[in-house]
């Protein structure tokens, strides 16, 4: 029975003695670390690539060599030939008078009133109104929702006053006969303002504008100063003192243009100086 047991005892030691192993074999397999050698190829460094970025082309708006009067002229040439068409009113002399009481557009009250002819209110006005320092201390002005409206009225203001009526008598393209008239209907007070409107129609040669519109060839749009041998005759002028102003007899004027009495009228063109010996 000893016996019995002992192998009893020896049975169960070996299994157990087993179990063990075989829980160590398994924890080893378990924690057993293992090392992978991978081969690397060491890494490149970088290419850095500079390049140019590519040119380009801003285009910078050209400042224009044209001076403030010359855009004004560009602006409004067409305008003021409109309104020769339209009412009779020179386009030379329409530009001259916008270019001088406005400043070329620039002018104080242009620019608060879009006026540019300095019309003032006057009786029976019922457009808007500024006010503006000119003969005297804030004086009323007409007041245009577009310069357009200026040029217009500017036509109007003319036609519509008998004062001027002698002017629509005189020649289309005689700029010097209407710059005298103007000044002396009283369109202004300055006795210079026949003198500066002539030389702004010809300094920029306006009178181009007067010729397109009577259809004249651009070749006979010429300063009214080639024709200084002959004279238009305005509202008051008398034959005497057209004669004098021109250093000539009356007989001889008469004789000139083959008058028999010292009447003459409103746009009348006289020559003044003897005519050439081939004419």
């Amino acid at each position: 029975m000893k016996r019995h047991l002992i192998y009893i005892l020896l049975g169960v030691f070996i299994v157990a003695s087993c179990g063990t192993q075989n829980r160590v074999s398994k924890t080893k397999k378990r924690t057993k670390k293992t090392t992978r050698v991978v081969k690397t190829t060491p890494t490149e460094e970088p290419v850095v690539v500079v390049t140019t970025p590519p040119k380009v082309e801003v285009k910078i708006p050209k400042t224009s060599t044209k001076s403030t009067t010359e855009l004004y002229i560009e602006k409004y040439s067409a305008v003021a030939k409109q309104e020769m068409e339209r009412h009779g009113v020179p386009a030379s002399i329409t530009l001259a008078q916008g270019i001088l009481e406005s400043g070329s557009g620039n002018g104080k009250l242009t620019v608060k009133s879009n006026n540019h002819f300095g019309i003032k209110c006057h009786r029976g006005w019922k457009g808007q109104r500024v006010y503006h320092d000119d003969d005297e201390d804030q004086e009323c002005f007409r007041k245009y929702a577009n310069p357009i409206y200026s040029f217009s009225d500017h036509s109007l203001f003319l036609t519509g006053r008998s004062r001027y009526a002698s002017l629509f008598q005189l020649p289309k393209d005689d700029y010097k006969a209407w710059a005298k008239g103007l000044k002396k209907a009283g369109y202004a007070t300055d006795r210079k303002y026949p003198k500066k409107l002539i030389s702004l129609i010809e300094r920029y040669e306006l009178y181009k504008y007067d010729a397109e519109v009577l259809g004249k060839k651009p070749e006979d749009a010429q300063k009214v100063t080639t024709h200084n041998d002959r004279y238009t005759v305005l509202k008051g002028d008398t034959l005497y003192g057209i004669a004098r102003k021109h250093k000539i007899s009356v007989p001889k004027l008469k004789s000139l243009n083959g008058l028999e009495s010292n009447e003459i009228f409103v746009g009348q063109v006289l020559f003044v100086k003897p005519l050439p010996k081939d004419f």
